[in-house]
């Protein structure tokens, strides 16, 4: 039993840093540019956030300041939820 324990743990030891990779991150910043077709909008810190099929580009536009929350898949920044900053 103690064997089975220790194997484990040191499975879960191993696997633990995974999790840290898919973790979320946030970012505040102004809009520089959007493309509705392409599914995606680029911010002032000159990076591209890419967005799901379903997302509503109601309101964005270039000079509007947002919040994004995104998380980071295959090297791609996708969008987890989005908040205009007023």
């Amino acid at each position: 039993m103690r064997i089975l324990i220790a194997a484990l743990l040191a499975t879960a030891s191993v696997f633990s840093p995974l999790n840290s990779w898919a973790q979320s991150a946030d970012v505040e910043a102004t809009i520089k540019a959007v493309d509705a077709k392409a599914l995606n909008f680029t911010l002032d810190d000159g990076k591209t956030y890419k967005v799901p099929e379903e997302f509503n580009f109601e309101g964005l536009k270039a000079g509007v300041k947002v919040l994004v929350f995104y998380t980071v898949v295959d090297g791609n920044r996708v969008v987890d939820d989005l908040q205009i900053v007023q």
